[in-house]
């Protein structure tokens, strides 16, 4: 089952992840990005590959 892993050091709150996957992603009011589904079923596996590849800062990832 893929964990999303973030660097919040990288992290800068542009909400691109929210906007592919806003059920696994949230970017709070303050700017903080909030993961409401920490290790996705598998079959997300796609849209998770996406946010993590349009994260303009590289603070994503996924670990199997």
């Amino acid at each position: 089952m893929p964990r999303i892993v973030v660097d919040y050091d990288k992290c800068t709150g542009l909400g691109i992840c929210e906007s592919i996957a806003p059920d696994v992603f949230e970017v709070d009011d303050d700017g903080s990005l909030l993961i409401l589904e920490e290790s996705p079923d598998e079959t997300r596996r796609g849209e998770l590959q996406e946010a993590v590849d349009g994260c303009p800062t590289g603070a994503l990832s996924i670990e199997d």
